[in-house]
């Protein structure tokens, strides 16, 4: 599963309401300021993706789409160096007035902080 390809295949998504059931049950959770990210170990040997955007904390769709789609990209992006977990990436806050580097910037530094994580554990 290559990260450079353009594609974020079906097995690299949380899809099911039972897998982000179990992630926010089981998970730990790393907090910094609008992103909230729940991690869970997955034992498949490499990592997926799970998204919520809530509307109350984005109003415009389109400022939620945006938010996914630069989500979805830096998590394929940095997919080879992030251990087998299975992540919720949770909005909570204003990230829509963000701009698409800062949110890049938030992203990269939350998966430092897993890899990081992981690698202590």
């Amino acid at each position: 599963m290559s990260g450079r390809g353009g594609r974020f295949p079906r097995s690299l998504r949380l899809t099911h309401p039972r897998e982000f059931s179990r992630v926010f049950a089981q998970g730990r959770r790393l907090a910094r300021n609008a992103l909230l990210l729940v991690i869970c170990p997955n034992g498949l040997g490499h990592p997926r993706l799970g998204l919520t955007v809530a509307k109350r904390h984005v109003k415009s769709a389109v400022a939620r789409n945006r938010i996914k789609r630069l989500v979805r990209e830096s998590f394929r992006l940095h997919q080879e160096e992030l251990p087998a977990m299975d992540m919720i990436v949770m909005v909570r806050g204003r990230l829509d007035e963000l701009d698409n580097r800062a949110i890049r910037a938030a992203l990269h530094r939350h998966w430092s902080e897993v890899v990081k994580r992981c690698a202590g554990s």
